[in-house]
């Protein structure tokens, strides 16, 4: 319903006539299934900044005593007083008499959580409310926001350790923002009053697809890969909701698939690390340009079109997962799922574990504290990067003569592995069956879970229990005892995917399971 007041000159004080509004109340009420709200506009107080545009005119009377009116500015006069007549439902006012007004933004409506509607002041409206077709529209689908659980797997190449995380997701156009915090307003944009955004995704040139059970073992989960080396997964327990968010990436993906590489290049979106890569990128810049102005022989059209060339290739250089994937780049082996590279060394049992386990038992089973103190980090990180890249390791050799680095690097091996060695999915049970009060049957339930696991799991942690088991029978010398293995060890082989406020809980079970291990080993892994 629209009621709008007409607009009339008065006379004043002086003469002078002046414009007066009366208030303009707009009231849009909204069907079609929608949640109710009402929108209102009321403008009572003072006459809108358009108005202004209308002259004011002077009464004055002439030698004969006739009236007239004059413009302040001088550059019209009248003998009766000119009106105007305004009304958004009449036809087209003549050039001459037109407010030349400003047509109002749009009004966007954000109050519902997944979707958004742009109301257009300008559509005509039914008595019975919005008329349907063109003046309720919805708002561009790459807009959507909501909470998802969020993850990073991989970053610039690199594999992370997932650690889910509830954040507040915001699509907007090729951009995907994610914040700790909704904060106060449910606007798409994040305002100086909003959190900011922790990190930003550019959807160009990405990839979307459902994540596979290697990936998580949650539901609902979507693989989202970059084209600068990012790997999201992004989930949400209710289907609906998971579904509208893989719609929307998908189309928003093949939206700006076809985009130049120019505006890939302007637009990327500002990171942690921006600052300094834009450092890089205008040393690099400034570079070329020295190099072009050295070149007198090049005209100013053959520079451009080299330097355009030179954008282009350095923009379409594959990501290092994307090479990664097609074979040219070995996968390394810190990191690395367990059944990846067992698959690669063909073998049940990680090399480089059979080596640790093989140095510790011929040379250090009587060392104090083995396993309990830690080893130089920075030597453990060089025995890390010459293991990754393929390098002849002696463990003998004097770099690491210290146990405590192989050790410390056999430690972070299994720390570092996408999932551990007890996986995700069998967490809970492993939990559930060390709760049973009766211990046979306690024996038995983690027996039968251990059986159920992969077979590069269990074999390998059948060969890691049967090795901590020949460092506790030397205890004696290195004081380790079945309790204080399992405190080192329970943690690193053992933890959900998705971190609570149960810490200190879960602590306690992974003890106990690991500790029931080895000492029921025999039973465990005997037939």
């Amino acid at each position: 319903m629209f009621d709008t007041s007409f607009i009339r000159f008065e006379e004043g004080r002086g003469g002078v006539a002046s414009l007066s509004c009366h208030s303009l109340t707009t009231d849009v009420r909204i069907k079609d299934g929608l949640s109710p709200a009402c929108l209102k506009i009321n403008q009572s107080h003072s006459p809108p900044a358009p108005l202004c545009l209308y002259p004011q005119w002077v009464k004055h009377v002439d030698e004969q005593g006739r009236p007239y009116y004059y413009s302040v500015d001088g550059s019209r006069s009248e003998w009766e007083l000119p009106k105007y007549n305004i009304s958004p439902l009449s036809g087209e006012v003549p050039k001459s008499r037109s407010l030349e007004r400003k047509q109002p933004d749009p009004i966007v409506l954000t109050k519902w959580r997944h979707s958004t509607y742009v109301l257009d002041l300008n559509d005509k409206v039914t008595g019975g409310g919005v008329s349907k077709g063109q003046n309720l529209r919805t708002a561009d689908p790459s807009e959507k926001c909501g909470v998802l659980n969020v993850t990073k797997i991989t970053e610039n190449g690199k594999k992370l350790r997932k650690n889910w995380t509830s954040s507040w997701t915001v699509l907007q156009g090729s951009s995907l923002l994610f914040a700790k915090g909704q904060g106060a307003s449910t606007s798409w944009k994040f305002g100086s009053n909003q959190s900011k955004p922790e990190f930003t995704v550019d959807l160009r040139g990405a990839s979307v697809e459902w994540a596979s059970k290697e990936k998580s073992s949650k539901k609902h989960v979507i693989e989202l890969k970059t084209r600068q080396g990012m790997e999201l997964l992004i989930q949400s327990e209710i289907d609906s909701v998971i579904n509208d968010w893989y719609r929307a990436l998908t189309e928003t993906v093949n939206t700006h698939a076809w985009e130049s590489d120019e505006a890939i290049e302007e637009d990327m979106p500002e990171s942690p690390g921006a600052e300094k890569q834009d450092k890089e990128k205008d040393h690099r810049d400034s570079k070329k340009i020295r190099v072009m102005k050295n070149s007198i022989s090049m005209d100013s059209s053959d520079q451009k079109k080299t330097r355009m060339k030179l954008k282009k290739f350095l923009i379409r250089r594959p990501t290092y997962q994307a090479v990664r994937d097609k074979g040219y780049i070995k996968d390394q082996v810190f990191g690395c799922s367990l059944s990846s590279l067992c698959q690669r060394e063909n073998t049940s049992v990680p090399n480089f574990v059979e080596m640790c386990i093989d140095h510790v038992e011929n040379t250090g089973l009587s060392v104090d504290g083995l396993y309990r103190v830690s080893g130089n980090l920075a030597v453990i990180q060089k025995l890390r990067f010459a293991v990754n890249h393929d390098e002849k390791v002696d463990l003998n050799d004097s770099k690491w003569e210290d146990i405590h680095v192989t050790t410390g690097a056999l430690k972070m091996f299994f720390r570092e592995l996408p999932e551990p060695l007890f996986t995700y999915g069998s967490f809970n049970d492993f939990v559930n069956a060390i709760k049973c009060s009766d211990y046979k049957q306690r024996v038995n339930s983690v027996k039968d879970l251990i059986k159920k696991l992969p077979k590069p799991n269990h074999d390998t942690m059948q060969a890691l229990f049967r090795h901590l088991r020949r460092v506790i029978e030397h205890g004696e010398a290195n004081r380790m005892t079945t309790q204080s293995v399992a405190i080192v060890f329970g943690p690193t082989l053992l933890r959900p995917e998705t971190e609570t406020g149960n810490i200190a809980v879960h602590m306690v079970y992974q003890n106990q399971i690991v500790e029931l291990i080895l000492l029921e080993y025999e039973g465990v892994f005997g037939r």
